[in-house]
């Protein structure tokens, strides 16, 4: 025979030793589910060897044993009976599903027990409705004024969790107060927030938002709330102009302020003050120190500004470098040996200033404090200086003496001196430490009485702590009061006397001294300058001369210049054309072309002579000034010579201008014209060109010298005629190139003959034939060579 037994609501069957029993029993058991409203959920059951019928029950409630659950139109068991499934669908869920479920087997008619699963609890989650703001969605507060808003999230299972966002983006979490209410003892739950929170400026014009949400749904819902706050300004204040490089005031400096202000709303009042007092003005955003002083260091600068809401305020503390000043000036003491003094130094500056004690007898610092002990002695005593530096001022300078109490010192001139003009005065100097008690005057043997009326002079004294000053003022300088006075001076510790002598016996005062000492050093500043500019005069003068040359120099080579630029206008011929008369250099011996003229046996060959002005080129160069005019030049005639035409080499040894044109007459020419005293026989000929010395011109006559008429050299106008043939040859130009090599002047027959025609008519014709004039051997008379074609000359 088989037992059963129930535990847990579970079967469980022990057959007996006889027979073996199967009994029905749960495969799955339904497990605790939660679902949102709306959703779907399932509640599994499965039983193996089923045997009686299946039902689920609600709350103890049995919802139906066939898989339709008629009258459970969301409820149905799903599954076969023959995999033993019985699950419990729901569809929709509704929030009155929510309970604890159970799946049950009914026993069977042959002893089976029934079987019961154990307890499934559903829980419907319900999401909140959308959160809201009790305040609205837009709200006015005022700054610093405590703000509280309220948001409430209702209908949500579970109670909905709420976050408040500030309009920063920070989630708030302090100030908060929460509160979870059932709605009328129901599922659902209401839930209260309540933010009290303190606004600022940053809160102006932002939006403070309240987010709910629960397990059935995470996506947050908000509500918004934007917030307009009212505050008082918000002040800034800075100095705009007038700071140094290093950000400090210097003193004396124009100070501008400017305050700038925030404020809602933006009507706003600006007040300036400066340590607390008011400023007068009609200052608005800027305010203007036109005088930074020093009474102003450290003193505050506040800017005010009022709206409707309140006042705020900015200030400003004013660092103002000024330099050194005496608060109280260093005091000189009286004392004696062996006492212990202290003088001070008061001085105000900033940055505060740098202080040291120099004493002036032994020249060196023995402090660098603003006070400074002292052990008088003789070494001590003396006066000390007080030096006070501020980096960027003037350096401030104080002293004080530590005098010693001795007898007076009477330290005046023994000989004074009666002036020109003006006041006689005797004074009488004593350096005197106490205070003089009295200065006594005695003259001529008697003390002077200064009370009496009818007396000529008076005295005035004049008194400092360390020194006494009396001075005798005569009314009239008579001289029966000019002599020796008598100076006594007396205080505490003692008496001095001094005799002062008044005199008209001066010598130079220093101060004509001084006069005279500068006026001599004037004078001779003025004589060494005059000595350099009479050195400058003079080198000038020498150096115009050749600057002149050089200068005239320039001019002709500009001429020639001139001249070759016009090549194209000359026959090709003209290079070559050699139309001179005779190309012989004769040179006009007065003084003056002597002295224009230069050997240069360097540049032109040996014995070539050039004139100052000369150029070796083809073409006119300046004549002497003395022989411009045709009236300079005398008219000699020019008969041959005669000569025994030895060793001539088959040359004519002079040019026969006899045979080329008639003499010109002398008939009809002034006096003027017929003076040789313009033409020296000495210069007509040049001795090296021609072969002729000077020392033998004087023997020949008119007949027998060989004069060869200016007018009709060619060498006087052309320098190149006047070297030998290698030199020709070497200052010859390149003519490989005719169009680059310049062409000489055109001295073509019709200019010959038209300069012929215009000497008075009674010129010399011009020869038919050319001439050659070679010199000699040895130095000796040049021969001329007759020729029908062009001439080349050859000295």
């Amino acid at each position: 025979m088989s037992t059963v037994n129930l535990s847990n609501g579970i079967s469980t069957l022990k057959p007996s030793a006889t027979t073996e029993m199967v009994y029905q029993r749960f495969a799955i058991e339904p497990q605790d589910q939660t679902a949102v409203i709306g959703s779907r959920v399932t509640l599994p059951c499965r039983v193996l060897d089923q045997k009686g019928p299946i039902q689920w029950t609600k709350d103890d409630f049995g919802l139906g044993a066939v898989r339709n659950l008629t009258g459970f139109e969301r409820y149905a068991m799903i599954g076969s009976d023959e995999e033993g499934d019985f699950s419990l669908h729901i569809f929709p869920v509704e929030l009155e599903d929510d309970g604890k479920y159970q799946c049950q087997a009914s026993p069977t008619n042959d002893g089976q027990p029934g079987l019961r699963s154990r307890f499934a609890r559903l829980s419907v989650l319900v999401p909140p409705q959308k959160p809201k703001i009790l305040q609205g969605d837009f709200l006015v507060t005022t700054e610093d004024r405590e703000l509280t808003m309220e948001c409430i999230s209702v209908g949500g299972k579970p109670a909905a969790d709420i976050t408040w966002i500030d309009g920063l983006g920070n989630v708030l979490h302090s100030g908060i107060e929460t509160s979870i209410d059932k709605i009328e003892d129901g599922p659902l739950f209401t839930v209260r927030s309540v933010l009290k929170v303190m606004p600022r400026k940053e809160h102006h014009n932002t939006t403070f938002t309240c987010q709910s949400q629960n397990a059935a749904d995470r996506t947050p819902q908000n509500a918004k709330l934007r917030v307009e706050v009212r505050y008082a300004p918000k002040v800034s204040l800075k100095i705009r102009s007038g700071l140094a490089k290093n950000s400090r005031i210097i003193e004396g400096s124009e100070l501008r302020f400017r305050c700038r202000a925030e404020a809602n709303p933006p009507d706003v009042e600006y007040r300036w003050y400066i340590n607390e007092k008011t400023v007068i003005g009609d200052y608005t955003t800027e305010m203007i120190i036109h005088n930074a002083t020093r009474e102003l260091h450290d003193a505050i600068v506040k800017c005010e500004v009022h709206n409707e809401v309140g006042k705020s305020q900015e200030t400003e503390t004013l660092d103002i470098t000024y330099g050194p000043q005496f608060r109280h000036s260093p005091v000189s003491v009286e004392t004696h040996y062996g006492s212990t003094e202290v003088l001070q130094c008061d001085v105000d500056g900033n940055p505060t200033p740098e202080i040291i004690w120099i004493h002036e007898e032994s020249d060196r610092i023995v402090a660098t404090s603003s006070n400074i002990s002292i052990v008088v002695s003789p070494e001590t005593s003396g006066r000390y200086y007080c030096k006070a530096h501020v980096p960027g001022f003037l350096e401030l300078t104080g002293y004080a003496n530590i005098f010693i109490r001795a007898p007076p010192t009477i330290v005046s001139q023994k000989i004074q001196y009666v002036p020109d003009e003006g006041v006689v005065k005797v004074k009488c100097t004593a350096i005197s430490v106490p205070k003089a008690e009295s200065v006594v005057w005695n003259f001529g043997g008697r003390e002077l009485n200064f009370t009496l009326n009818n007396t000529p002079f008076y005295v005035q004294d004049e008194y400092t702590p360390e020194r006494v000053v009396s001075t005798i003022t005569l009314l009239e300088p008579i001289s029966m009061y000019f002599g020796d006075y008598n100076c006594s001076v007396t205080n505490s510790f003692g008496t001095d006397s001094v005799i002062i002598k008044l005199t008209t016996h001066a010598l130079i005062p220093v101060d004509w001294q001084l006069i005279l000492i500068i006026v001599g050093l004037v004078i001779c500043v003025i004589l060494v300058v005059i000595i350099i500019i009479l050195i400058i005069h003079c080198r000038e003068r020498i150096k115009q001369p050749r600057m002149r040359s050089a200068q005239a120099a320039d001019n002709d080579l500009r001429k020639y210049q001139e001249t070759d630029s016009n090549t194209d206008r000359y026959r090709e011929s003209d290079r070559s054309s050699n139309l001179s008369d005779v190309k012989a250099d004769i040179r006009a011996g007065s003084s003056v072309s002597n002295a224009e003229s230069v050997t240069a046996l360097d540049s032109e060959g040996e014995g070539s002579t050039r004139g100052v002005n000369a150029l070796a080129l083809a073409g006119p160069v300046p004549n002497p000034l003395g022989y411009r005019y045709s009236a300079d030049y005398t008219e000699p005639s020019f008969p041959p010579k005669n000569n025994d035409g030895s060793n001539n080499n088959g040359y004519v040894p002079y040019v026969d201008y006899s045979r080329d044109y008639m003499p010109p007459t002398t008939q009809g020419i002034d006096s003027s014209r017929e003076s040789l005293s313009r033409v020296p026989s000495s210069g007509i000929l040049a001795t090296k060109k021609i072969g002729l010395s000077s020392a033998n011109l004087g023997n020949i006559t008119p007949q027998q010298t060989p004069i060869i008429d200016p007018r009709f050299s060619a060498t006087y106008g052309n320098p190149y005629l006047r070297m030998s043939a290698a030199e020709h040859l070497r200052h010859a130009p390149h003519t490989a190139i005719p169009g680059v090599t310049p062409a000489p002047p055109p001295y073509t027959q019709a200019m010959r003959m038209n300069s012929l025609s215009t000497l008075n008519g009674a010129g010399p014709q011009a020869p038919l034939s050319a001439h050659y004039i070679t010199g000699g051997p040895n130095g000796g008379i040049a021969t001329v060579k007759r020729t029908a074609g062009a001439l080349a000359t050859h000295v």
